[in-house]
């Protein structure tokens, strides 16, 4: 059974002997073992076996390990099968496309294939822009990935990556009926990647690069934008910048801070920390220090990846040098992308006054909450358990909404700083405080709101093919439609 973090339900199936065991040796055991029994079905029993699913409250996997190590030693007790509620929800993958009309008859079949589909073939060979209102290009994003930066995980590769794209897939469809396929290719070399992504890209409206190592994933984003005619946008850079960045706005608030006037430290100088650091110098911020494993980033040094180069030419005015410890002295904002315990409560403590910690480190921040709540103004993680979650799920399903709706033929870093704001909008000032500076993934207004800023910012710098006039005509229409409804 594979490795899982965080509290869970497991079901264990048990398989045991009447005359030798019974259900209070065996409860006994899994409360020694640290598990909490919460439900008890009976499988099937005979007069000699019975046996039985329980359900169990774990931590982690290490406590599961323990139980079944505990059960399997009882006499009589036979543990045949653990699973857990998330491995139950992933059974058989956790989407499936279907059919918009039924085919009911000859006639229906006809026109959705041979020989009526034939004119709509050729209405498209005659203007390949009819694609889009003629097939599911119109609404069709294709998640793709190599597999080799997932979640936390690392390079797993493309089987494994699977689960991870079919749940982006479904984040797409429930936020903002987006409908998106993902695709896991098994190469690694960014030609290929170039290629196929260019090959299949006349079905998909947009194309969401998704868990692509870096610094591979730039020269892959930056080919295919230039090369493609529809809108590529790597989630994990830039998904994670708007939603920072809108985090960021209402905490400078908060705290009392122009964001401009404000020294950055960016931790962990990746894909996400450089896109986070671009979409910062973008919003006006003028002071940013990026630090990575060998301290940091200085202009004139000479660094490893083209990426860092003009990272270091681009940011750190002040030319300081050293570790995190020596360039935190006096920082308003700390932004971690980098790992488990990276920043010591030491540091926090030289940041200037009313600090903002941004420790974004999944599943382990940078620095907890708990250690850190004494001395910050604002404390935001990557994670749900905890206020202030920055989650990319507020921006790519409003983003990509917009990006189709308008056609537009590429993402641009105005749509970004639109979307950015169009997030942080939707914490009115009334609610705004240190506990809550960007909303709940769940609040149907952030999907509306940066659908309408993308759209607007589409227009306002030439990228959107689709007349205004016409997506105001949806939108009356779909008014209309959910009128009669109700």
């Amino acid at each position: 059974m594979a490795g899982f973090t965080g509290g869970t339900s497991i079901i264990l199936r048990l398989e045991m002997m009447k005359e030798r065991t019974n259900f209070g040796q065996i409860a006994t055991t899994i409360g020694d073992a640290g598990g909490d029994v919460v439900a008890i079905d009976v499988n099937r029993s005979t007069k000699t076996v019975t046996v039985r699913d329980i359900t169990v409250k774990v931590s982690d996997q290490n406590q599961t390990d323990a139980i079944v190590k505990a059960l399997n030693e009882l006499d009589g007790v036979k543990v045949i099968n653990v699973s857990d509620q998330t491995f139950l929800l992933h059974l058989g993958g956790k989407i499936e496309t279907t059919a918009k009309i039924p085919i009911k008859n000859r006639d229906d079949l006809s026109r959705v294939y041979t020989p009526g589909v034939a004119n709509v073939c050729m209405a498209i060979h005659e203007d390949p822009s009819k694609a889009f209102s003629l097939t599911i290009k119109r609404n069709t994003v294709a998640v793709v990935s190599d597999g080799t930066a997932v979640l936390g995980l690392g390079d797993i590769g493309p089987e494994a990556a699977m689960p991870v794209m079919e749940g982006k897939a479904m984040l797409f469809k429930q936020f903002a009926g987006v409908d998106a396929f993902p695709i896991c290719l098994n190469t690694q070399d960014p030609e290929e990647i170039i290629s196929i992504v260019k090959a299949i890209s006349p079905a998909f409206g947009g194309i969401n690069l998704e868990d692509i190592s870096s610094p591979r994933c730039f020269e892959i984003e930056n080919r295919l934008i230039e090369e493609l005619d529809i809108p590529v946008f790597h989630d994990d850079q830039h998904g994670t910048a708007v939603v920072l960045l809108a985090g960021m706005l209402n905490a400078v608030k908060v705290a009392g801070k122009k964001l401009e006037d404000c020294k950055v430290i960016v931790c962990g100088i990746g894909a996400a920390g450089i896109a986070c650091t671009k979409i910062l110098l973008a919003a006006g911020v003028k002071n940013v220090i990026g630090v990575d494993r060998q301290g940091a980033l200085v202009r004139g040094e000479s660094y490893p990846y083209e990426s860092w180069q003009w990272y270091a030419e681009n940011t750190n005015p002040n030319e300081e040098k050293g570790r995190l410890s020596d360039v935190i002295e006096g920082a308003d904002i700390f932004v971690g992308l980098s790992g488990p315990g990276v920043l010591k409560v030491e540091d926090v403590k030289k940041m200037a006054v009313d600090p903002i910690v941004f420790a974004m480190a999944n599943p382990t921040p940078e620095i907890s909450p708990e250690e850190a709540e004494p001395y910050v103004r604002v404390m935001a993680t990557g994670r749900s358990d905890y206020p202030n979650q920055i989650n990319n799920v507020l921006c790519f399903p409003g983003l990509f909404r917009g990006l189709l709706d308008c056609r537009a033929t590429r993402v641009n870093e105005q749509m970004k700083l639109a979307a950015a704001k169009a997030i942080a909008s939707v914490v009115s000032e009334e609610e705004l405080n240190e506990l809550y500076i960007i909303p709940s993934v769940f609040n149907k207004q952030v999907v509306k709101k940066v659908r309408e800023a993308v759209i607007a910012a589409a227009y306002e710098t030439g990228v959107a093919r689709r007349k205004s006039a016409d997506i105001r005509s949806d939108e009356a229409a779909q008014s209309a439609d959910g009128a009669g409804m109700l």
